[in-house]
């Protein structure tokens, strides 16, 4: 006891920063640290993956005729890269910031369940390899695109049973990891942080956790009444048998559009702590932003069927879904004057991670305005399944998720490895980034009100120049991200950069980056906050990190109480 305490800083783990060495430290792990690594890690390997199979797609789609591949691999590959993309890549990408940072933001010294953490991270691996490796499979990868409606799921070979296997997977993974986040948020705070204290990224991945908890089960159901509709002589979705193929529609959009907002809130979560550390302020409205992030995660479940306006709903239904959706526009709304609210008269510096979250409020708030308008249900009837749905949903994913990542890792990083990157070289992958990425998907809202229907692999020749254009902008954008790889994260993962200062990005005066995560060195050590931490007013800083004196209970190095 006496040695924890008389060490200066041994809220930080410093005194025996003992990390296991080798393959066992990585394959056995149970420190949040590592396993938020190794989720980051799968999911940027993911995101190659399904960004090399986009680079196919657009390679295909760069002029009129069939260039490399025929329809049916075509299909495929537009099915795989959102299947990869979704559960692959941006969802495991969010976790593994989660893992890294939540426990650091609340002061806990780990998540709750460290075994269970490294059995959902695991998970993934075969889940991956099963997706990647249905391309070699009988007949092909699944081509009935990624939500795989029936009946064109009733009809495909093995590896619609091999993508259905890699799905539940894959959701057992996401319902174990959102169980640990929920326990660690709710039992594990440092005394005296309130919820209403959290940051705004531990509240949006609590949020996002229940959602999880929710719908990934109602996707289970979906796909085993799928895979029993093709082995075992049921109908769900089999009209000949008296089943409706229109039902998988809703059950599956009952999961798929709360899991929209599952990609995107963690996203708000990173915006929302990166905005107030480059404006040099508090970040505005926080009740409300925590109030709109609620109202979002509630009216997900009531707006699923506006991905469904041209199945013959009845006018009432499309009434209803009309205006719910336009509802949600509103707390939505209501975040991006927050962060505008943040930055307005603030004393802003616009180091890379601002950029990103400058960008990803620029060009979200397109990618909301396009939802909006395909929310009204005869402008859908218009465009559903044309290139404007593709352009609106990559504004929203690409532009919101992946631009929040980005804007996260910048942020983060030097905490993570105790060295800056090159602040230069990421400037560089943001202006890369942004420009490739509207090069790409802007032209798309015009090839789509034109009329130009998505996943075909040919299109007539007026389509031809703004297709020739959207390509070269998804290489410029494919290229951004390789670049990203090699010229940022590498050098930060060997340690080769400017040794990062405690806390990188707060000016002289001391304004900028606030929060527990700030108070342990840098790079953060194997363990942190191995006794809960006495903090100030604000629940942002350490004022003691001893263990507080009404306690009585023992505390011995390594153990928590709480």
């Amino acid at each position: 006891m006496s040695a924890v305490l008389d060490h200066p800083d041994h809220a930080s783990g410093d005194h025996h920063d003992h990390a296991p060495a080798g393959w066992r430290r990585w394959v056995y792990a149970t420190n949040h640290k590592d396993i938020g690594t190794l989720y980051l890690l799968f999911s940027f390997f993911m995101l190659m993956f399904g960004g090399a199979l986009a680079m196919l797609i657009r390679a295909e789609l760069f002029q009129p005729g069939l260039q490399l591949v025929n329809p049916e691999l075509f299909n495929q590959l537009t099915t795989m890269h959102g299947l990869i993309m979704v559960f692959g890549a941006i969802m495991p990408a969010f976790v593994g910031f989660a893992n890294w940072m939540i426990p650091l933001q609340i002061g806990a010294p780990d998540m709750a369940f460290a075994r269970m953490n490294n059995f959902s991270f695991w998970l993934l691996i075969p889940a991956g390899l099963m997706l990647v490796g249905s391309f070699f499979m009988p007949g092909g990868a699944p081509s009935a695109g990624w939500t795989l409606y029936a009946p064109l799921t009733l009809q495909m070979g093995p590896s619609m049973d091999a993508g259905i296997f890699a799905m539940h997977i894959l959701g057992a993974s996401s319902i174990m990891g959102s169980i640990n986040i929920i326990v660690t948020i709710l039992n594990m705070r440092a005394p005296g942080m309130t919820l209403m204290k959290m940051p705004m990224f531990a509240w949006t991945w609590l949020i996002t956790a229940y959602l999880l908890i929710a719908v990934m089960p109602v996707l289970a159901g979906a796909i085993t009444m799928t895979l029993t509709d093709r082995h075992f002589g049921t109908t769900f979705f089999n009209p000949a048998g008296g089943g409706d193929p229109v039902m998988y529609q809703h059950i599956f959009w009952f999961f798929g559009h709360p899991e929209v907002y599952i990609m995107i809130l963690p996203a708000f979560g990173i915006i929302s702590q990166v905005v107030p550390a480059f404006s040099r302020k508090r970040l505005f409205g926080y009740a409300s932003m925590v109030y709109a992030t609620s109202s979002i995660a509630i009216l997900s479940f009531i707006v699923w069927a506006h991905h469904m306006f041209t199945t013959g709903m009845p006018v009432t239904g499309q009434l209803f879904f009309m205006y719910a959706t336009m509802l949600i526009a509103v707390p939505t709304a209501v975040k991006i004057f927050n962060w505008i609210a943040t930055m307005w008269q603030g004393s802003m510096t616009l180091e890379t991670p601002m950029l990103f979250a400058i960008g990803f409020i620029f060009v979200f708030t397109i990618g909301g305005f396009t939802g909006l308008i395909l929310a009204m249900a005869p402008i859908d009837l218009l465009l559903q399944d044309t290139y404007y749905v593709v352009a609106h949903f990559h504004y929203v994913l690409v532009a919101g998720s992946l631009f929040a990542m980005f804007s996260g890792f910048y942020y983060w990083v030097p905490k993570w490895t105790g060295v800056m990157y090159n602040e230069s070289r990421g400037k560089i992958h943001f202006w890369l980034s942004l420009i490739f990425f509207n090069i790409t998907f802007f032209p798309m809202h015009f090839l789509g009100l034109a009329g130009m229907p998505r996943r075909y692999a040919d299109y007539p020749m007026q389509f031809a120049d703004f297709n020739a254009l959207a390509s070269v902008g998804a290489f410029g954008f494919g290229l951004a991200q390789v670049y990203f790889f090699f010229m940022i994260v590498l050098p930060c993962m060997r340690g080769r950069g400017e040794p990062a200062p405690q806390r990188p990005w707060n000016d002289p005066d001391g304004k900028g980056a606030e929060g527990l995560e700030w108070e342990v060195p840098s790079p953060a050590p194997f363990h942190t906050f191995e006794t809960p931490p006495r903090l100030d007013a604000t629940a942002t800083k350490v004022l003691d990190a001893r263990v507080m004196p009404e306690r009585h209970e023992p505390v011995s190095a390594g153990t928590h109480s709480h």
